[in-house]
């Protein structure tokens, strides 16, 4: 057996070199699109051996007890297991970095041109699509997420604050409350696989959370850097840090929130450029929300960018080497596992608050609403990839601006 101060003890055919870690994740960011990421993440892992599948499945649902994108999480577990604090950083780093330059890249020409009236005409037929796109994941989410009674009745008052406006943090915190108060979900064996946890020197424990300290340091010192700005590109990395500390799945149950601060409490995005920003995230490869880049260049630019990135992904990949090595100890405590039911009850409301606001934007005629059924309808019952949903109708949509249908 081989360990080192930052790795958990691995065997032989586990360990693998940072390098050999950064270059397939960096593939798998380049390549990797909605609904596939997952599949793609699971193929890297297992293709490899770098784990078996019943560790990779606790993986996954180690990753749903705690706030933050999940997938990006998955990938900062897989890493950390692999060769400690600087393995999740290599993998996190692969998986988001090609997304954050292409968003990047597409966020600088979205701005330059935003105001060409054929950019603005080709972007409605966009946002219609991500209409049809979120619609789809509103209806799979909720009925993965409400299952009884109380999740239904959680969803309603979440349904209900929203449209009066109250705070979504406020309502997502309510929701954990209620949830680790009213709900106990059992425990099921074959999600949650019992593994027995491998023995560690006292030593090599101790230095892994040295390691996980430092991370955490950092992601206080930005925290701290960002309220001595004093502006509101710092206001912005306070409000990304609060998100990525509280907000619990993927990318896109998390929107709403992000939603809520950028574009209805300090109103720095339009609604429009929010749906804008939802579709570029959706057609660049990689994690969902490098939506937060298109936010930050907004702001203030490349640093800007940078910093709301940052924010957004680091409070769970912090989390995700904490939960890794107490996870043992958390995973079938019932009170933990309804606060989750209780936090992803309230977003099935948080989202459909969202699709529905997206609509009124992205909505405007017949051949809009015609094109985002046609991409709900593609998800939903054709199962097509988003890549191909998107190219496929912004095709459509460019024919129908040029025969004046649109």
């Amino acid at each position: 057996m081989i360990s080192t101060p930052l790795t958990p003890t691995l065997s032989p055919r586990q360990r693998v070199s940072l390098g050999s870690i950064l270059r397939a994740y960096l593939q798998v960011g380049l390549t990797a699109f909605g609904f596939t990421i997952l599949q793609k993440l699971n193929s890297l892992v297992l293709g490899n051996h770098w784990m078996d599948e019943d560790e990779l499945n606790e993986g996954l649902a180690l990753v749903q007890l705690y706030p933050g994108p999940i997938m990006v999480d998955l990938t900062a577990y897989v890493g950390y297991k692999l060769r400690g604090v600087p393995g999740a950083l290599m993998a996190t780093l692969g998986f988001i970095l090609p997304s954050f330059v292409l968003m990047l890249v597409l966020s600088a020409a979205y701005f330059a041109a935003g105001s060409l009236p054929w950019v603005h005409a080709l972007f409605l037929g966009l946002e219609a699509l991500v209409v049809g796109v979120i619609l789809n994941i509103t209806l799979d989410f909720g009925q993965r997420a409400i299952h009884g009674k109380v999740e239904a009745a959680v969803a309603l008052g979440a349904f209900v604050a929203m449209l009066f406006k109250l705070n979504a943090v406020l309502i997502v915190l309510a929701a954990l409350g209620l949830g680790a108060w009213l709900l106990r979900p059992g425990v099921s064996a074959a999600k949650t696989p019992s593994r027995s946890p491998q023995p560690s020197p006292v030593n090599t424990s101790a230095k892994r959370w040295v390691a996980i300290g430092s991370v955490v340091a950092v992601v206080l010192a930005v925290a701290g850097l960002s309220l001595a700005l004093r502006s509101d590109v710092g206001r912005m990395g306070l409000s990304f840090l609060k998100i990525g500390s509280i907000a619990f799945g993927n990318g896109t149950t998390i929107a709403p929130l992000i939603q809520a601060e950028v574009v209805d409490g300090h109103h720095w995005l339009s609604l429009s450029q929010f749906a804008d920003g939802i579709a570029l995230g959706q057609v660049t490869p990689g994690p969902f929300l490098i939506t937060a880049a298109f936010v930050g260049y907004k702001m203030g630019g490349v640093p800007a960018a940078v910093l709301a990135t940052f924010a957004i992904f680091a409070p769970s990949f912090a989390m995700t080497l904490i939960f890794t090595e107490v996870f043992s100890r958390v995973r079938d405590l019932r009170a933990v596992k309804g606060a989750l039911a209780g936090v992803l009850a309230s977003f099935v409301s948080l989202l459909a608050v969202v699709t529905w606001q997206l609509g009124t934007v992205g909505v405007q005629g017949p051949a809009s609403l015609a094109l985002a059924a046609a991409a709900f309808t593609g998800v939903r019952y054709f199962k097509l990839d988003l890549i191909l949903v998107f190219l496929g109708g912004l095709i459509l949509w460019a024919g129908c601006l040029a025969l004046g249908l649109a």
